[in-house]
This record gives structure tokens, C-alpha cells and sequence, in this order.
């Protein structure tokens, strides 16, 4: 198992300067092998200190918390061919569409697994469809590290016909989600869910307005999560830099009939 290393920061009030000063600057480190001495900026914490101990000293006397990594820690370290849907967005899956123990998720496609993974966690088995074999084969492996196995990885193409029937949650994120309607109309139960993921707006136009000519279907909203992070230190409270937090546009249908 892997350990989070933890350094937190601390200010003191210097009276030359009348005012307060970081005087340590706060670290964390996610150490995979706990077999090896971890080395930093900050000196060495001994491997003996790693497998056994909640709190450690470094070589240059920095001191730290030690606790085992939890999921999300080791989530955001596995690895990854291509960008994948950031968590913000799969948060909106999963309460959009009430995923839960009893759901059946299909997705498509399946990338590093990040989707698939995460939303393992709270659906009873995921189905997950890619049409590149190392997709497949990274998203095992990583689900594996995780020790997600209610998940089942397969090479194909969701445009065409898959065996699954009753699915209550369906997620697109490929190029072209509007010609895979006729595979998500076969495959949903009725009262089912399709969430698509495009980080366009002509591609989410396109879908649409295509499932919207489909009367087995219902548009209920396509909506953009914009995540802002702030600084806050002390009363110095502002947004961080200039980043913009687009990342894609969701898209809800029902099936209703």
C-alpha cells in the first residue's frame, strides 16, 4: 500500500515586520514504495518510519504525518493515455442519472478507465466498450491496482449492436455520440438514463438534435460545470490565477418508451 507524507505549513508573526510570515511552506508526497528511504526537499524519512509510524522527522529535522493512501490518492496517480473526464463532470453522472448498488452502467468509450473505475465504486457492474485493445488493457490493469472488479473491459464498437439489454445507465464519450443512439435505444431499460460527455458544442449540438427526433427518448438538460478554485490565507481571500474550468459539456436523456 501506498503513503501520503505530510507537511503542514505554519505562519508566525514577526514584529519588524508587523505582520505574519509563512515560515514553513506546506508539502505532500504520494510514496508508492514504502520499501526505499523517501527522499525530498525536505531530507530523508526512513522506510522504517513509512511502514510503521503515523508521524516521522526527515534527515533535516522537517517533520510529517504518515497515513496510509486512501482511493482517490491512488486514483489521481494511475495511468492514463489521453485525457480523461475530470471528476467534477463524473460527480454530475452519478447524481444526474442516481447511479447506486443496484445499477447496471454501460460505457463507452472506456480510455484509461478513469470513468468506469470511479463509478464502479457505487454501481453493481459496469460494462465498458472501447475499439482500441490497449485502452482495454491499460483499464484492466488500472482496475486491478484499484481493486475495482465489478467492472468487464471489451474491444468493440458501441455504433454497432452489443448484447447488453436493460442497462438502467448509459455514458457516451466519443467523437460521435449521435450515431450510437440506435445501440443506446436497444441496450437502456425503460426509464433509463444516457449521459453524454463532448467537449464541443457543435458536437453537443449535433447529438441533440438528433436524439430529439427519437420519441423513445427525452431530452432533459445539457448543462457546463465550471470549477473555480480560491486562495484563501488568512484575509487574503481571491479566485486562483485565470484558469478557465471548462472541460466539456454534459448532456441528460431519459429513455421513455
Amino acid at each position: 500500500m501506498a503513503k501520503i507524507a505530510v507537511k503542514k505549513g505554519r505562519k508566525e508573526y514577526i514584529k519588524e515586520l508587523d505582520r505574519e510570515v509563512r515560515v514553513v511552506k506546506q508539502a505532500q508526497f504520494y510514496i508508492q514504495d514504502i520499501s526505499k528511504d523517501f527522499h525530498c526537499t525536505d531530507g530523508i524519512i526512513n522506510k522504517s518510519d513509512l511502514a510503521g509510524k503515523k508521524t516521522a522527522k526527515t534527515s533535516k529535522g522537517k517533520d510529517y504525518c504518515i497515513f496510509d493512501s486512501s482511493f482517490i490518492d491512488d486514483y489521481r496517480r494511475m495511468k492514463r493515455l489521453a485525457q480523461i473526464i475530470p471528476l467534477k463532470d463524473i460527480g454530475s453522472i452519478i447524481t444526474g442519472t442516481g447511479i447506486g448498488p443496484d445499477s447496471i452502467v454501460i460505457d463507452s468509450g472506456t480510455g484509461s478507465g478513469a470513468v468506469s473505475i470511479f463509478i464502479a465504486r457505487y454501481a453493481k457492474e459496469v460494462i465498458s466498450y472501447d475499439i482500441v485493445e490497449e485502452h482495454t488493457e491499460l483499464a484492466k490493469e488500472n482496475a486491478k491496482i484499484l481493486g475495482i472488479n465489478n467492472v468487464k473491459y471489451k474491444k468493440g464498437d458501441i455504433k454497432k449492436k452489443i448484447k447488453e439489454k436493460d442497462a438502467d445507465v448509459f455514458i457516451l464519450d466519443i467523437p460521435d455520440p449521435w450515431l450510437a443512439v440506435d445501440t443506446v435505444e436497444k441496450a437502456l431499460k425503460q426509464g433509463g438514463f444516457l449521459a453524454v460527455y463532448c467537449p464541443t458544442i457543435p458536437q453537443t449540438a449535433d447529438f441533440v438534435n438528433a436524439v430529439k427526433d427519437n420519441d423513445k427518448f427525452i431530452h432533459i438538460k445539457t448543462i457546463e460545470i465550471i470549477e473555480r478554485k480560491w486562495e484563501i490565507d488568512g484575509r487574503k481571500v481571491r479566485p486562483k490565477g485565470q484558469e478557465i474550468g471548462h472541460s466539456a459539456f454534459l448532456t441528460f436523456v431519459r429513455k421513455i418508451k
